[in-house]
């Protein structure tokens, strides 16, 4: 399964979005989304629901798995 930090550094790269851009979008600080992207700590089921409204998307995106073949 791939960590929440790199599926988060996908998501800012294909949305070509500052740390800073989209703790504004969300609602949060960006020393928040800093910590989630070193690994420091992972977001809670508020903020997966605020990230997935923001961007109108559903909070599974976050929890990609990989296949094991």
């Amino acid at each position: 399964m791939k960590e929440f930090a790199d599926i988060l550094k996908e998501f800012l790269g294909e949305n070509h979005l500052t740390q800073v851009a989209f703790a504004q979008k969300v609602g949060i600080k960006q020393g928040q989304v800093s910590e989630w992207l070193c690994g420091k700590s992972k977001p809670g089921y508020d903020n997966l629901k605020m990230i997935a409204t923001a961007f109108n998307i559903s909070a599974d995106y976050f929890f990609q798995f990989e296949d094991k073949v």
